[in-house]
Protein backbone atom coordinates (compact mmCIF):
# COMPACT_ATOMS: atom_id res chain seq x y z
CA UNK A 1 0.00 0.00 0.00
CA UNK A 2 1.52 3.86 -0.54
CA UNK A 3 1.22 4.99 2.73
CA UNK A 4 1.42 8.72 1.41
CA UNK A 5 -2.14 7.64 -0.89
CA UNK A 6 -4.12 6.41 1.72
CA UNK A 7 -6.05 9.43 3.14
CA UNK A 8 -7.73 7.84 6.42
CA UNK A 9 -6.78 7.20 10.19
CA UNK A 10 -8.64 5.02 12.04
CA UNK A 11 -10.76 6.66 15.03
CA UNK A 12 -12.80 3.90 16.60
CA UNK A 13 -13.66 0.40 16.42
CA UNK A 14 -16.66 -0.92 17.76
CA UNK A 15 -16.74 -5.10 18.47
CA UNK A 16 -19.96 -7.34 18.49
CA UNK A 17 -21.35 -9.78 20.30
CA UNK A 18 -21.52 -11.57 17.19
CA UNK A 19 -20.78 -11.06 13.16
CA UNK A 20 -22.94 -9.22 10.93
CA UNK A 21 -23.53 -9.52 6.69
CA UNK A 22 -23.24 -7.38 3.85
CA UNK A 23 -27.31 -6.41 4.65
CA UNK A 24 -26.67 -5.19 8.26
CA UNK A 25 -25.60 -1.70 8.46
CA UNK A 26 -27.49 1.41 7.08
CA UNK A 27 -27.83 5.33 7.95
CA UNK A 28 -30.27 6.39 10.41
CA UNK A 29 -30.62 10.17 9.70
CA UNK A 30 -27.70 12.48 9.42
CA UNK A 31 -25.70 11.36 12.14
CA UNK A 32 -26.10 7.78 13.26
CA UNK A 33 -25.54 4.47 12.30
CA UNK A 34 -27.56 0.86 12.86
CA UNK A 35 -25.78 -2.33 12.78
CA UNK A 36 -27.37 -5.33 12.62
CA UNK A 37 -26.15 -8.62 14.03
CA UNK A 38 -27.06 -12.12 13.13
CA UNK A 39 -28.47 -12.55 16.63
CA UNK A 40 -30.86 -10.44 16.85
CA UNK A 41 -28.91 -7.06 18.20
CA UNK A 42 -29.38 -4.21 16.54
CA UNK A 43 -26.61 -1.40 17.67
CA UNK A 44 -26.88 2.66 17.14
CA UNK A 45 -23.42 4.22 15.99
CA UNK A 46 -23.11 8.09 16.89
CA UNK A 47 -20.97 10.67 18.49
CA UNK A 48 -21.91 12.60 21.50
CA UNK A 49 -20.18 15.39 23.83
CA UNK A 50 -18.79 13.45 26.82
CA UNK A 51 -16.56 15.33 28.94
CA UNK A 52 -16.16 18.28 26.89
CA UNK A 53 -15.09 15.83 24.15
CA UNK A 54 -16.86 14.35 21.03
CA UNK A 55 -16.57 10.68 21.33
CA UNK A 56 -17.53 7.45 20.12
CA UNK A 57 -20.67 5.89 21.56
CA UNK A 58 -22.43 2.12 20.29
CA UNK A 59 -25.34 1.78 22.34
CA UNK A 60 -28.01 -1.36 21.75
CA UNK A 61 -31.41 -0.18 20.89
CA UNK A 62 -34.12 -2.52 21.86
CA UNK A 63 -36.28 -3.11 18.95
CA UNK A 64 -39.82 -4.70 19.66
CA UNK A 65 -40.93 -7.78 18.36
CA UNK A 66 -38.07 -8.91 17.41
CA UNK A 67 -36.99 -12.84 19.37
CA UNK A 68 -33.85 -13.16 21.15
CA UNK A 69 -33.68 -16.29 18.94
CA UNK A 70 -33.86 -14.08 15.61
CA UNK A 71 -31.24 -13.57 12.74
CA UNK A 72 -31.66 -10.36 11.28
CA UNK A 73 -31.09 -10.76 7.61
CA UNK A 74 -31.39 -7.03 6.41
CA UNK A 75 -31.97 -3.55 7.57
CA UNK A 76 -32.83 -0.39 6.29
CA UNK A 77 -33.90 3.34 7.15
CA UNK A 78 -35.23 6.70 5.67
CA UNK A 79 -36.31 10.20 6.25
CA UNK A 80 -39.42 10.22 5.09
CA UNK A 81 -39.68 12.99 1.88
CA UNK A 82 -41.20 16.42 2.73
CA UNK A 83 -43.37 17.28 3.94
CA UNK A 84 -43.79 13.97 5.78
CA UNK A 85 -41.63 13.82 8.89
CA UNK A 86 -40.35 10.98 10.59
CA UNK A 87 -37.40 8.43 10.40
CA UNK A 88 -38.38 5.05 9.17
CA UNK A 89 -36.20 1.51 10.14
CA UNK A 90 -36.97 -1.51 8.43
CA UNK A 91 -35.67 -4.90 9.71
CA UNK A 92 -36.39 -8.28 8.12
CA UNK A 93 -35.15 -11.27 10.09
CA UNK A 94 -36.31 -15.12 10.58
CA UNK A 95 -37.73 -16.34 13.97
CA UNK A 96 -36.88 -20.22 14.45
CA UNK A 97 -39.47 -22.07 15.84
CA UNK A 98 -37.81 -25.15 16.19
CA UNK A 99 -39.92 -27.00 13.15
CA UNK A 100 -40.11 -24.50 11.30
CA UNK A 101 -38.30 -20.88 10.29
CA UNK A 102 -40.56 -18.21 9.71
CA UNK A 103 -39.34 -15.02 8.45
CA UNK A 104 -40.92 -11.23 9.30
CA UNK A 105 -40.32 -7.73 8.17
CA UNK A 106 -40.89 -5.27 10.87
CA UNK A 107 -41.25 -1.54 9.98
CA UNK A 108 -40.85 1.45 12.91
CA UNK A 109 -42.15 4.32 12.54
CA UNK A 110 -43.55 6.99 15.34
CA UNK A 111 -46.68 9.27 13.80
CA UNK A 112 -46.66 10.99 17.76
CA UNK A 113 -45.83 14.62 17.43
CA UNK A 114 -42.42 15.63 18.59
CA UNK A 115 -41.28 11.68 18.56
CA UNK A 116 -40.90 11.30 14.48
CA UNK A 117 -37.19 11.21 15.23
CA UNK A 118 -36.29 10.01 18.32
CA UNK A 119 -35.09 6.29 17.84
CA UNK A 120 -35.86 4.98 20.66
CA UNK A 121 -39.42 5.86 20.28
CA UNK A 122 -39.67 4.51 16.98
CA UNK A 123 -38.10 1.31 18.26
CA UNK A 124 -41.38 0.69 20.55
CA UNK A 125 -43.62 1.61 17.06
CA UNK A 126 -43.73 -1.37 14.94
CA UNK A 127 -46.00 -2.93 12.07
CA UNK A 128 -44.89 -6.58 12.13
CA UNK A 129 -45.42 -8.29 8.68
CA UNK A 130 -44.67 -12.08 8.15
CA UNK A 131 -43.31 -13.04 5.13
CA UNK A 132 -43.70 -15.93 2.49
CA UNK A 133 -40.42 -15.73 1.14
CA UNK A 134 -36.61 -15.40 2.43
CA UNK A 135 -35.66 -11.79 2.50
CA UNK A 136 -32.62 -10.53 1.35
CA UNK A 137 -31.41 -6.73 0.55
CA UNK A 138 -33.90 -4.17 1.84
CA UNK A 139 -33.48 -0.83 -0.34
CA UNK A 140 -35.55 2.10 0.11
CA UNK A 141 -35.89 4.59 -3.34
CA UNK A 142 -37.64 7.77 -4.05
CA UNK A 143 -40.25 7.91 -6.45
CA UNK A 144 -42.97 10.52 -7.98
CA UNK A 145 -46.30 10.45 -6.92
CA UNK A 146 -49.55 10.51 -9.04
CA UNK A 147 -50.64 14.11 -7.68
CA UNK A 148 -46.81 15.39 -7.81
CA UNK A 149 -44.11 15.25 -5.13
CA UNK A 150 -42.31 12.27 -4.13
CA UNK A 151 -42.26 9.41 -1.53
CA UNK A 152 -40.00 6.96 0.04
CA UNK A 153 -40.87 3.76 -0.60
CA UNK A 154 -38.91 0.33 0.65
CA UNK A 155 -37.86 -2.92 -2.06
CA UNK A 156 -37.20 -6.00 -0.40
CA UNK A 157 -35.86 -9.02 -2.45
CA UNK A 158 -36.70 -12.49 -2.02
CA UNK A 159 -35.96 -16.14 -2.53
CA UNK A 160 -39.06 -16.37 -4.66
CA UNK A 161 -37.62 -14.16 -7.61
CA UNK A 162 -39.63 -11.35 -6.53
CA UNK A 163 -38.86 -7.91 -5.42
CA UNK A 164 -41.56 -6.61 -3.00
CA UNK A 165 -42.85 -2.63 -2.83
CA UNK A 166 -44.24 -1.51 0.67
CA UNK A 167 -45.63 1.90 0.40
CA UNK A 168 -46.83 4.33 3.53
CA UNK A 169 -50.93 4.51 3.63
CA UNK A 170 -50.94 7.92 5.09
CA UNK A 171 -54.53 7.14 5.67
CA UNK A 172 -54.05 4.50 8.24
CA UNK A 173 -50.14 5.08 9.82
CA UNK A 174 -48.50 2.17 8.44
CA UNK A 175 -46.66 0.43 5.55
CA UNK A 176 -48.33 -2.10 3.02
CA UNK A 177 -47.49 -3.92 0.03
CA UNK A 178 -48.23 -3.21 -2.76
CA UNK A 179 -48.03 -4.74 -6.03
CA UNK A 180 -43.81 -3.67 -7.42
CA UNK A 181 -44.95 -3.22 -11.26
CA UNK A 182 -47.40 -0.32 -10.36
CA UNK A 183 -44.30 2.07 -9.87
CA UNK A 184 -41.59 -0.21 -10.90
CA UNK A 185 -42.21 -1.99 -14.09
CA UNK A 186 -38.43 -2.62 -14.60
CA UNK A 187 -38.44 -5.06 -11.43
CA UNK A 188 -40.86 -7.59 -12.71
CA UNK A 189 -40.49 -11.20 -14.49
CA UNK A 190 -36.93 -11.41 -12.85
CA UNK A 191 -34.56 -14.25 -13.97
CA UNK A 192 -32.93 -15.51 -10.47
CA UNK A 193 -33.25 -13.81 -6.87
CA UNK A 194 -31.81 -10.59 -6.58
CA UNK A 195 -28.73 -10.03 -4.41
CA UNK A 196 -28.26 -6.52 -4.60
CA UNK A 197 -30.32 -3.62 -5.99
CA UNK A 198 -29.39 0.12 -7.14
CA UNK A 199 -31.79 2.76 -8.66
CA UNK A 200 -30.81 6.31 -9.94
CA UNK A 201 -32.41 9.44 -11.03
CA UNK A 202 -30.38 10.81 -14.01
CA UNK A 203 -32.86 13.76 -14.78
CA UNK A 204 -35.60 14.30 -17.07
CA UNK A 205 -38.04 12.56 -14.77
CA UNK A 206 -35.85 9.32 -15.55
CA UNK A 207 -34.39 6.68 -13.55
CA UNK A 208 -32.04 3.87 -14.32
CA UNK A 209 -32.35 0.87 -12.17
CA UNK A 210 -29.75 -1.78 -12.14
CA UNK A 211 -30.06 -5.52 -10.29
CA UNK A 212 -27.58 -8.29 -9.77
CA UNK A 213 -29.09 -11.92 -9.37
CA UNK A 214 -27.54 -14.88 -7.81
CA UNK A 215 -27.60 -16.59 -11.28
CA UNK A 216 -25.63 -14.36 -12.36
CA UNK A 217 -27.43 -12.06 -14.38
CA UNK A 218 -27.36 -8.19 -14.78
CA UNK A 219 -30.43 -6.40 -15.29
CA UNK A 220 -30.29 -2.67 -16.35
CA UNK A 221 -33.27 -0.35 -17.33
CA UNK A 222 -34.00 3.32 -18.19
CA UNK A 223 -37.26 4.54 -16.87
CA UNK A 224 -39.95 7.42 -16.96
CA UNK A 225 -40.71 7.92 -13.93
CA UNK A 226 -43.92 9.65 -14.79
CA UNK A 227 -45.98 6.88 -16.51
CA UNK A 228 -43.89 5.03 -15.11
CA UNK A 229 -42.44 3.24 -18.25
CA UNK A 230 -39.63 1.51 -19.41
CA UNK A 231 -37.72 3.09 -22.46
CA UNK A 232 -35.28 0.27 -23.03
CA UNK A 233 -33.89 -2.70 -20.98
CA UNK A 234 -30.57 -4.52 -21.19
CA UNK A 235 -29.51 -7.81 -19.68
CA UNK A 236 -26.10 -10.33 -19.67
CA UNK A 237 -25.21 -13.37 -18.09
CA UNK A 238 -22.24 -14.03 -16.09
CA UNK A 239 -20.99 -17.31 -14.36
CA UNK A 240 -21.58 -16.95 -10.67
CA UNK A 241 -23.52 -15.26 -8.45
CA UNK A 242 -23.36 -11.21 -8.53
CA UNK A 243 -22.44 -9.33 -5.22
CA UNK A 244 -22.68 -5.74 -5.80
CA UNK A 245 -23.80 -3.58 -8.57
CA UNK A 246 -23.64 0.55 -8.37
CA UNK A 247 -24.95 3.54 -10.69
CA UNK A 248 -22.76 6.62 -10.56
CA UNK A 249 -22.29 9.92 -12.16
CA UNK A 250 -18.20 9.92 -13.16
CA UNK A 251 -17.18 12.61 -15.75
CA UNK A 252 -19.86 15.37 -17.67
CA UNK A 253 -22.43 13.74 -16.56
CA UNK A 254 -21.99 10.18 -17.84
CA UNK A 255 -23.65 7.55 -15.72
CA UNK A 256 -21.65 4.47 -15.26
CA UNK A 257 -22.70 0.85 -14.27
CA UNK A 258 -19.95 -0.59 -12.04
CA UNK A 259 -20.64 -3.90 -11.84
CA UNK A 260 -19.16 -6.44 -9.33
CA UNK A 261 -19.07 -10.23 -10.00
CA UNK A 262 -17.61 -12.84 -7.84
CA UNK A 263 -16.56 -16.58 -9.84
CA UNK A 264 -16.18 -19.72 -8.55
CA UNK A 265 -11.80 -19.50 -9.16
CA UNK A 266 -11.17 -15.92 -10.00
CA UNK A 267 -12.97 -12.86 -8.91
CA UNK A 268 -13.68 -10.09 -11.96
CA UNK A 269 -15.15 -6.69 -11.40
CA UNK A 270 -16.58 -4.78 -14.34
CA UNK A 271 -17.78 -1.77 -15.34
CA UNK A 272 -19.56 -0.14 -18.26
CA UNK A 273 -19.21 3.29 -19.65
CA UNK A 274 -22.16 5.81 -20.53
CA UNK A 275 -24.98 2.94 -20.03
CA UNK A 276 -27.58 5.59 -20.57
CA UNK A 277 -26.40 4.88 -24.48
CA UNK A 278 -24.88 1.44 -24.60
CA UNK A 279 -26.48 -0.04 -21.99
CA UNK A 280 -24.26 -3.27 -20.51
CA UNK A 281 -22.69 -4.18 -23.86
CA UNK A 282 -19.59 -1.89 -23.70
CA UNK A 283 -18.31 -3.40 -20.33
CA UNK A 284 -14.21 -3.60 -19.22
CA UNK A 285 -12.85 -5.56 -16.77
CA UNK A 286 -11.00 -3.51 -13.84
CA UNK A 287 -7.37 -3.93 -14.00
CA UNK A 288 -5.83 -6.51 -11.37
CA UNK A 289 -9.04 -7.49 -9.78
CA UNK A 290 -8.02 -10.96 -10.71
CA UNK A 291 -5.51 -10.43 -7.73
CA UNK A 292 -7.77 -10.44 -5.03
CA UNK A 293 -10.56 -12.36 -2.76
CA UNK A 294 -14.16 -11.88 -3.37
CA UNK A 295 -15.77 -8.45 -3.20
CA UNK A 296 -19.09 -8.00 -1.29
CA UNK A 297 -19.66 -4.58 -0.70
CA UNK A 298 -18.92 -1.30 -2.96
CA UNK A 299 -18.97 2.78 -2.77
CA UNK A 300 -17.83 6.00 -4.88
CA UNK A 301 -17.25 8.99 -3.34
CA UNK A 302 -14.77 11.60 -3.81
CA UNK A 303 -12.14 11.26 -1.45
CA UNK A 304 -9.32 13.31 -2.16
CA UNK A 305 -11.30 16.15 -2.87
CA UNK A 306 -10.69 16.96 -6.43
CA UNK A 307 -14.02 16.62 -7.77
CA UNK A 308 -13.82 12.89 -9.17
CA UNK A 309 -15.17 10.52 -7.48
CA UNK A 310 -13.19 7.31 -6.63
CA UNK A 311 -14.11 3.49 -6.32
CA UNK A 312 -14.12 1.65 -3.13
CA UNK A 313 -14.38 -1.91 -3.27
CA UNK A 314 -14.38 -4.24 0.28
CA UNK A 315 -13.32 -7.89 -0.32
CA UNK A 316 -13.48 -11.01 2.25
CA UNK A 317 -10.42 -11.20 1.69
CA UNK A 318 -9.88 -8.51 4.29
CA UNK A 319 -8.85 -5.36 2.01
CA UNK A 320 -9.98 -2.00 1.19
CA UNK A 321 -9.28 -1.12 -2.26
CA UNK A 322 -9.22 2.38 -4.10
CA UNK A 323 -9.32 2.96 -7.53
CA UNK A 324 -9.56 5.80 -9.68
CA UNK A 325 -10.29 6.97 -13.23
CA UNK A 326 -6.73 8.03 -14.71
CA UNK A 327 -8.33 9.59 -18.36
CA UNK A 328 -6.12 9.23 -21.38
CA UNK A 329 -6.25 11.61 -24.09
CA UNK A 330 -9.75 12.93 -24.56
CA UNK A 331 -11.48 13.11 -21.31
CA UNK A 332 -13.63 10.43 -21.97
CA UNK A 333 -10.86 8.10 -22.20
CA UNK A 334 -8.84 6.26 -19.82
CA UNK A 335 -9.34 3.65 -17.41
CA UNK A 336 -9.65 2.64 -13.57
CA UNK A 337 -6.23 2.23 -11.61
CA UNK A 338 -5.37 1.46 -8.05
CA UNK A 339 -4.40 3.91 -5.91
CA UNK A 340 -4.32 2.05 -2.78
CA UNK A 341 -5.68 -0.79 -0.61
CA UNK A 342 -5.32 -1.23 3.09
CA UNK A 343 -5.75 -4.43 5.16
CA UNK A 344 -8.33 -5.57 8.16
CA UNK A 345 -8.20 -8.01 10.61
CA UNK A 346 -11.62 -9.57 9.74
CA UNK A 347 -13.58 -9.86 6.36
CA UNK A 348 -15.61 -6.37 5.16
CA UNK A 349 -19.17 -6.53 4.65
CA UNK A 350 -20.86 -3.05 4.06
CA UNK A 351 -19.35 0.61 3.55
CA UNK A 352 -20.74 4.44 4.40
CA UNK A 353 -19.67 8.02 3.69
CA UNK A 354 -21.52 10.04 6.03
CA UNK A 355 -20.70 12.96 8.29
CA UNK A 356 -20.90 11.49 12.02
CA UNK A 357 -19.45 14.11 13.94
CA UNK A 358 -21.04 17.17 12.22
CA UNK A 359 -17.63 18.73 11.24
CA UNK A 360 -18.79 19.00 7.67
CA UNK A 361 -15.98 16.72 6.85
CA UNK A 362 -17.30 12.72 6.31
CA UNK A 363 -15.90 9.89 8.09
CA UNK A 364 -15.98 6.03 6.32
CA UNK A 365 -17.64 3.76 8.40
CA UNK A 366 -16.30 -0.11 7.75
CA UNK A 367 -18.51 -3.14 9.18
CA UNK A 368 -16.42 -5.67 8.97
CA UNK A 369 -17.25 -9.62 10.51
CA UNK A 370 -16.29 -8.88 13.74
CA UNK A 371 -17.09 -4.74 14.42
CA UNK A 372 -17.42 -1.17 13.09
CA UNK A 373 -14.21 0.61 11.98
CA UNK A 374 -14.63 4.57 12.24
CA UNK A 375 -12.16 5.95 9.56
CA UNK A 376 -11.53 9.85 9.64
CA UNK A 377 -9.16 11.74 7.33
CA UNK A 378 -6.05 13.21 7.92
CA UNK A 379 -6.24 16.01 9.48
CA UNK A 380 -2.91 17.17 8.43
CA UNK A 381 -3.79 16.25 4.61
CA UNK A 382 -6.95 18.36 4.81
CA UNK A 383 -5.57 21.20 6.20
CA UNK A 384 -2.53 21.36 3.47
CA UNK A 385 -5.91 21.44 0.60
CA UNK A 386 -7.60 23.63 2.20
CA UNK A 387 -4.79 26.40 2.67
CA UNK A 388 -4.04 25.09 -0.89
CA UNK A 389 -7.58 25.98 -2.17
CA UNK A 390 -7.21 29.06 -0.15
CA UNK A 391 -4.31 30.32 -1.41
CA UNK A 392 -5.08 29.44 -5.24
CA UNK A 393 -8.57 31.58 -4.40
CA UNK A 394 -6.54 34.35 -2.78
CA UNK A 395 -4.29 34.21 -6.17
CA UNK A 396 -7.41 34.19 -8.97
CA UNK A 397 -9.02 36.98 -6.67
CA UNK A 398 -5.46 39.19 -7.12
CA UNK A 399 -4.99 38.09 -10.56
CA UNK A 400 -9.23 39.16 -11.12
CA UNK A 401 -8.31 42.55 -9.55
CA UNK A 402 -5.28 43.38 -11.11
CA UNK A 403 -7.15 43.02 -14.88
CA UNK A 404 -9.84 45.00 -13.87
CA UNK A 405 -7.40 47.91 -12.83
CA UNK A 406 -5.27 47.26 -15.69
CA UNK A 407 -8.10 47.49 -18.08
CA UNK A 408 -9.45 50.87 -15.68
CA UNK A 409 -6.50 52.32 -16.17
CA UNK A 410 -6.51 51.62 -20.33
CA UNK A 411 -10.31 52.89 -20.23
CA UNK A 412 -8.55 56.17 -18.32
CA UNK A 413 -5.87 56.56 -20.61
CA UNK A 414 -8.05 55.99 -23.84
CA UNK A 415 -10.70 59.08 -22.72
CA UNK A 416 -8.09 61.16 -21.82
CA UNK A 417 -6.82 62.55 -25.09
CA UNK A 418 -10.90 62.75 -26.03
CA UNK A 419 -11.37 65.00 -23.29
CA UNK A 420 -8.27 67.25 -24.19
CA UNK A 421 -9.63 67.38 -27.73
CA UNK A 422 -12.70 68.55 -26.73
CA UNK A 423 -11.61 71.03 -24.25
CA UNK A 424 -9.25 72.67 -27.20
CA UNK A 425 -12.33 72.38 -29.49
CA UNK A 426 -14.59 74.53 -27.01
CA UNK A 427 -11.67 77.42 -26.46
CA UNK A 428 -12.47 80.09 -28.29
CA UNK A 429 -9.17 81.80 -30.61
CA UNK A 430 -7.75 85.38 -30.29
Amino acid sequence: MLRESYPFVEDSFSRFPSQSNIYGLCQAGEQELLAATLKGKVVCFRYQELQQKIRPVAKEVQFTYIPVDAEIVSIDAFIKSPPKRGLVVGITFIKDSGDKATPFLNIYCDYEPGSEFNLESIAQSCLNLELQFTPFQLYHTEVQCAEGGSETVFLLSGHDQRIHLYKENASLHQFEEQPVERLFPELQQLPSNVLWLDILSVGGGRRLSVFGCQNGCVGLALVSQAEPEVLQSWRVQFDSPISTVLLFPLMHLKTVSFLVQNCSILLHVFYCRDVQEHGLSQSTCLLESDQWDAVVCALVIDLDFDGQKEVLLGTYGQELLCYKFQPVGREQDGQFHLQWRRSFKSPLLSLIYLDLTADGLRELAVLTLKGLHILQHSLTRTADVVLERLTQRASALTASSELESAKARHTEENEAPAQKQECTLQTPSN
